[in-house]
């Protein structure tokens, strides 16, 4: 079991963006596509926002009919990829009571904006464009992802503990 409750056998993990986006341009509903260029619009510093509003789905995609767990399946589903401001948004918006991403206060804040965003995105608004040109930003973010997780520390592993004298 993963520490969210769900099975990891029944949650595949993506790979890479093309395996990503074969999924997205499954969907017919263009509300995320919606929801991505409204917070393109009002946060553009904030590329991590944007992609969740544009991957809130996915765990419904993935898991069609399994219902509350949507957000926590498509969460896992992107850690790998996107890391875990990415997931822990897409979880914390689709959850009920949900208030934060990565556990600070800015993304309370962003989960907040993300929740709007997606309502708002439910009226017929400003042309949202089409998925494509979301690939080099989700290309952008996985590959910072990839970096974060392998990074190494340029000093090396600690060596001993540092002790006070005096």
């Amino acid at each position: 079991m993963s520490r969210s409750g769900v099975p990891e056998a029944e949650v595949p993990c993506f790979t890479s963006v093309v395996e990503l986006m074969e999924l997205l341009r499954g969907s017919s509903d263009d509300r995320a596509l919606r929801t991505a260029a409204l917070l393109r619009r009002s946060h553009p510093a904030d590329k991590e926002l944007q992609l969740a509003g544009l991957l809130q789905d996915v765990g419904r995609m993935l898991r069609p009919g399994d219902g509350a767990r949507h957000a926590v399946i498509g969460a896992q589903a992107l850690r790998p990829l996107l890391g875990d401001r990415v997931a822990g948004l897409v979880r914390a918006a689709g959850t009920a009571g949900g208030t934060g991403g990565t556990g600070g206060p800015d993304d309370a804040e962003a989960v907040a904006t993300l929740r709007r965003a997606r309502e708002a995105a439910g009226t017929s608004g400003p042309d949202a464009g089409v998925l494509e040109d979301w690939r080099p930003l989700l290309e952008l973010v996985a590959a910072g992802s990839c970096r974060a997780a392998n990074a190494i520390d340029p000093l090396g592993p600690p060596r001993g503990s540092i002790t006070r004298t005096g």
